[in-house]
């Protein structure tokens, strides 16, 4: 599977020409392209077979501190598009801390991240796999049915020019397995599934492990019964701990703290979580899956230490939210379609000492969780209320499967009371290794 941007190249470039002709004092212009391949299958048969192309592009304009943007498919008139650009502009509000990225903090030499795998996976093989990895789940002593299975491959590609003189390109593959299995029958089945991800097809877990695994994992969930309310030690799988993760990337992210809707807006230089707790963002690690060799106004992100020892000591920024924030941007602004905003890219809260099974170990009463649900999360005020599964702890074992109960405390006690294990797969764009959390709270009978 290829992608070709130089067409990519052309447009942007045209877009930013444009809307100097059109009028705008600057302007920077975006082009995002896309190809994928997906099959989907359930006992046995393909259900689907899937071939998609994607194109976009954005304008955004500025004229003093107004600014606008437009967004369109990839062929619509770029001159059209400037001037409809323009036009909204002029009437829209003054924003002091609208503009460009400075060009002194614009990337001179876009570094090669090997976001880009060549490989070429035909139909068949994503048939092949997806079947595999649904057959050796269903081999497993247990499962009972199959909700599908699936197997994906595609590229995408990103152009950003802007008036000052930028343009950068780059172009990042996306290979995937999955399955999800049912166990049990009646009001005692259980649904569980698994997966892999990687830029690279050859690092893909195998379709058969990936099977293997979701099935034992449903499996261990037959039985399950609800525990008494009351205090409770909570230990995160990597799963659900990754969500703790982007509850503090969200916390964090300077849009939230210049909105004011940020349970960490006033904690700048403080301690907001334990001494164990250090957080990484990395924008340039080498096949990373997050990783962007520039951000979404063309600046080149460093790494930084977001928590160190549990104090913090920076914001996620884009230029509009620095200067908002009388800061200078960080290199971590996203675009999506016309709008650009912060985000963080690799982001990882850094493993500790203990293993998980020392960390299951050193508990007499606790709760393993592997699954949470439900919306209890207000980024606001920090208060934490999730559905939540997995298993109780009993003298240091996983004695059996727990559901229908629900954990609550709030973000600002849980990352000051959290522990880190010393596991973490860094193959997620947001990665935490298991997370023990004491001190919460459990409803259950």
């Amino acid at each position: 599977m290829s992608l070709n941007t130089d067409k990519l190249n052309d447009v942007v470039a045209s877009l930013v020409e444009a809307a100097k002709r059109a009028g705008a004092d600057a302007s920077d212009a975006v082009a995002v392209l896309g190809r994928s391949t997906s099959v989907t299958a359930r006992l046995g048969k393909v259900e689907s077979t899937e071939a998609s192309e994607g194109d976009s592009i954005a304008l955004r304009v500025f004229i003093g501190k107004r600014v606008a943007s437009v967004s369109a498919t990839i062929d619509a008139d770029v001159d059209m598009l400037a001037e409809r650009a323009v036009a909204m502009a002029k009437v829209s509000p003054e924003d002091p801390f609208q503009g460009l990225a400075d060009e002194s903090r614009l990337v001179k030499d876009v570094p090669d991240l090997e976001l880009f795998d060549p490989t070429e996976v035909a139909a068949e093989r994503l048939r092949e796999d997806a079947l595999a990895a649904e057959e050796a789940a269903l081999a497993v002593k247990g499962v009972t049915n199959s909700s599908g299975a699936g197997a994906n491959a595609g590229i995408g590609g990103l152009v950003l020019a802007t008036s000052a003189g930028f343009l950068g390109r780059y172009v990042a593959s996306r290979f995937s397995r999955s399955v999800s299995v049912i166990a049990g029958e009646g009001t005692g089945m259980e649904r569980d599934y698994d997966f892999s991800s990687r830029l690279y097809f050859d690092e893909l877990d195998s379709p058969r492990e990936i099977g293997r695994r979701a099935g034992e994992r449903v499996v261990k969930r037959l039985g399950a019964r609800k525990v008494k309310s009351g205090p409770v030690s909570v230990i995160y799988d990597p799963r659900v701990a990754r969500g703790i993760a982007g509850h503090l990337a969200g916390a964090i992210n300077g849009a939230s703290v210049a909105r004011k809707t940020s349970f960490l807006r006033d904690m700048m230089g403080k301690k907001v979580a334990s001494s164990g707790i250090t957080v990484t963002d990395d924008p340039r690690r080498p096949r990373g899956p997050a990783s962007k060799p520039f951000d979404g106004e063309g600046v080149g992100g460093e790494t930084l230490t977001m928590v160190e020892e549990g104090v913090l000591r920076h914001w996620f920024l884009s230029t509009s939210v620095a200067r908002e924030l009388g800061l200078e941007t960080n290199g971590r602004s996203s675009r999506s379609g016309s709008s650009v905003n912060p985000s963080s890219t690799n982001l990882a809260i850094e493993p500790g000492t203990a293993s998980p099974d020392d960390m299951i170990r050193s508990l007499k009463r606790g709760f393993y969780v592997t699954e949470v649900f439900g919306q209890g999360v207000n980024m606001v005020t920090g208060e934490y209320s999730r559905g939540a599964s997995g298993f109780w702890i009993e003298d240091g074992e996983l004695a059996y499967p727990v559901s229908e109960v629900t954990i609550a405390s709030n973000l600002k006690d849980m990352f000051q009371n959290m522990v880190p294990a010393n596991d973490i797969d860094r193959q997620f764009g947001t990665a935490a290794p298991t997370l023990l959390v004491e001190g919460m709270t459990l409803a259950g009978e």
